[in-house]
């Protein structure tokens, strides 16, 4: 099905044709049986090799959806039934904002990769909370996406996170702090330094707090990070982030990065995502995990088209992938096609669980 539209997608601007699906996915899972038929067409069955246990949450399988293409979350019941084992939505920051000026994202068709410069568009926390507080028990975990708003300056981001916590806690499963996107400015300082320290002391002390409001102990926080960083920057980010308390990393942002690109659009600003971002995701997954040892979960994503994408970034030392491009791309069969290959590359290898590959590049 998605091969007959696709075309008709391709020829329209791309941030149009964005809006019209998840527009339209969130409309359709609103009319009886859609969901249903969605889940029929797209959904993935049951798979306890697959099954991962994480962050006190239960996975169905390993492959889920990284944030950026639901910034509203506007259609999680609609993502919810086309194979998803989790998805993220956002980022969302605590005042609605429009974003950067138009036109900010391309397709790269010969290098399989999309540019956004959006820059944090997004309708604001209470916008989302309210959607979020109308769905009520979430058929897949939710992780909630945050960051600032662009004018807010680095030494008050801390606030604008705390403040995306207060309220949108109760409605997420578990939550990401955003502090990689190439599009917001000086954003990414906040990856080094004393910067990093106090903003994640702050998020860890508000999570504290709303856990105690809420009851019950506190909702599991993960980091995501850029892919432009060394090894001496990496060591750094993943000391910090363990030293927090956070619950996990995830690998990676999109890239600023313009290496090996064909297309025309090439030279255009903003985060590069897809197929350029393969192999350089993996191996930021692989240092993370052994400046850790393997002590602190890591989320892969970047560049992940196929089973094997998925498998080696695991191996790396992922426990979960998500993936976004390549659904652009290759519509929601890339869901199945991943999941069923990563069940024969499991058997191959001589593995009963995917769990028992997390890692395995290291051992």
């Amino acid at each position: 099905m998605y091969k007959l539209v696709k075309p008709l997608f391709f020829k329209m601007d791309p941030e149009a044709a964005h809006h019209l699906v998840v527009d339209g996915l969130g409309t359709a899972a609103r009319i009886p049986l859609v969901p249903s038929l969605l889940s029929g067409l797209w959904g993935v069955g049951s798979t306890p090799e697959l099954a991962v246990d994480l962050f006190g949450l239960r996975f169905s399988h390993p492959v889920g959806l990284a944030a950026g293409l639901d910034k509203n979350a506007k259609a999680v019941a609609g993502f919810s039934r086309i194979g998803l084992s989790f998805m993220e939505v956002g980022t969302v920051t605590p005042l609605g904002q429009p974003g950067n000026e138009l036109p900010r994202l391309f397709r790269l068709p010969s290098d399989e990769a999309l540019i956004n410069r959006m820059g944090f568009n997004n309708e604001g926390a209470d916008a989302m909370a309210s959607r979020l507080a109308k769905l009520g028990r979430h058929r897949i975990p939710i992780a909630v996406n945050v960051g600032k708003n662009k004018a807010t300056p680095n030494e008050k981001a801390a606030d604008d996170y705390r403040e995306c916590l207060r309220r949108l806690y109760a409605h997420g499963d578990f939550f990401v702090v955003n502090i990689s996107s190439p599009n917001t400015p000086d954003l990414r300082k906040l990856q080094h330094g004393d910067e990093l320290k106090t903003l994640l002391d702050a998020v860890r002390d508000e999570m504290d707090l709303q856990a105690k409001k809420h009851g019950g102990t506190a909702k599991p926080i993960l980091v995501k990070i850029a892919p432009d960083n060394d090894e001496e920057q990496l060591g750094y980010m993943a000391e910090a982030i363990r030293l927090s308390g956070m619950s996990g990393i995830i690998a990676t942002n999109t890239t600023i990065g313009r290496d090996g690109l064909s297309h025309p659009h090439k030279d255009e600003t903003g985060g590069l995502s897809g197929r350029p971002l393969t192999k350089r995701s993996t191996e930021i997954i692989r240092s993370i995990y052994k400046l850790t040892e393997g002590r602190l979960p890591i989320i892969g994503s970047g560049g992940i088209f196929s089973a094997q994408d998925a498998y080696d970034k695991i191996r790396a030392g992922a426990s979960l992938v998500e993936v976004y491009t390549s659904l652009i791309y290759k519509g929601p069969v890339v869901m199945r096609e991943i999941v069923a290959g990563l069940k024969t590359l499991l058997r191959k290898d001589g593995y009963e669980r995917i769990t028992d590959a997390v890692g395995a590049d290291h051992k």
